[in-house]
């Protein structure tokens, strides 16, 4: 009888530790997967997408929306959502472009959008991120704080396929065409303000870095394409469509003629970027461009002119109108 009695005991024991491993064990996958895939939301508040990493069940109306990229955040300013939280674009940058400053006064900065702080993303407990291709390394971690969706990114030149992600991810397609039509809308009005007075201009596009040179934006660009809708021509060297990126790097002095043309828009951003272009200034062969000798040069912000989401082709148009309309 005794033994019997051992015998229940010893079996009891070992079927509690058996079922306590189990709740254990189901308890750290879920939390481990919960977030990476988002599957285990009940698909009735959510909508499946499969986007870079792999799947994510994004909330059909999400309220704390952090994004980490900056093209994502205009993207998504856009289509009318205010994320709660957002990166620079830059590593040395702490700051939102100023075609932005309305849009995210109470925006919170995450830092930039290649190492953004992951502890401030934790605190703020979003119930959605986006993000870009380049974090893919920092995915599992951003998973596991709440559904997360990273977004293919080739450059600008893949600025129309990444609103378009964004708005079906989230169910936006009624404000991406309204968007579109606004856009197009000013292309119009802006086509007439024109009239024929650029029909046989070139208009270039070109930025001075400390570190890469100077930088050829090609017609497969963000400011390329919106030239383009808008009937304007770029040289023969920018009017390319890369297959890979959007511009060309390290064109040198001697080249320098290969991107003049009637009208010179030059990027620029950091001091020591137009310390680079002064020096050229400088020299005599900056004096026997076309556009130097025109006195049509105009610098203009580079984080605009690159912003690769509607709005910014909105502050664009607004140069335009500025340079090429307004101009006494």
């Amino acid at each position: 009888m005794r033994l019997i009695k051992v015998f229940w005991h010893k079996l009891t024991y070992l079927l509690l530790l058996g079922f306590s491993t189990f709740i254990f064990a189901t308890a750290c996958s879920v939390g481990i997967n919960n977030h990476a895939t988002s599957l285990l939301q009940p698909l009735k508040d959510c909508r499946l997408i499969q986007h870079v990493v792999g799947k994510t069940c994004i909330p059909k109306n999400p309220n704390r929306i952090i994004t980490v990229s900056q093209f994502t955040l205009g993207n998504l300013l856009v289509l009318g959502l205010y994320p709660i939280a957002g990166a620079s674009a830059l590593t040395d940058l702490n700051g939102f472009p100023s075609y932005l400053e309305t849009y995210t006064k109470n925006v919170v900065m995450l830092g930039n959008q290649y190492q953004p702080s992951i502890e401030k993303i934790a605190l703020l407990q979003p119930d959605l991120i986006l993000g870009w291709e380049p974090i893919r390394k920092i995915y599992p971690l951003l998973s596991q704080i709440s559904p997360t969706a990273l977004v293919t990114w080739k450059g600008t030149s893949s600025w129309k396929e990444h609103f378009q992600f964004l708005a079906q991810a989230l169910g936006k397609e009624e404000e991406y065409q309204k968007a579109w039509r606004h856009y197009f809308q000013r292309i119009k009005k802006l086509k007439i303000a024109l009239n024929d007075r650029y029909k046989d201009k070139k208009i270039s596009i070109v930025s001075f870095s400390s570190s890469y040179g100077i930088i050829s934006w090609v017609k497969s660009s963000f400011p390329g394409s919106l030239l383009n809708d808008i009937g304007l021509q770029q040289p023969k060297a920018q009017d390319v469509i890369l297959p890979r990126g959007d511009r060309i790097y390290g064109i040198s002095e001697e080249r320098l003629q290969e991107v003049d043309g009637d009208i010179l828009f030059i990027l620029t951003l950091r001091e020591r970027d137009s310390k680079k272009l002064e020096q050229l200034q400088n020299k005599p062969l900056w004096k026997t461009l076309k556009a130097v000798r025109k006195g049509q040069v105009y610098t203009v912000d580079v984080l605009t002119w690159l912003g690769s989401n509607l709005l910014a082709a909105d502050a664009v148009i607004d140069d335009l109108y500025k340079y090429l309309v307004n101009k006494p």
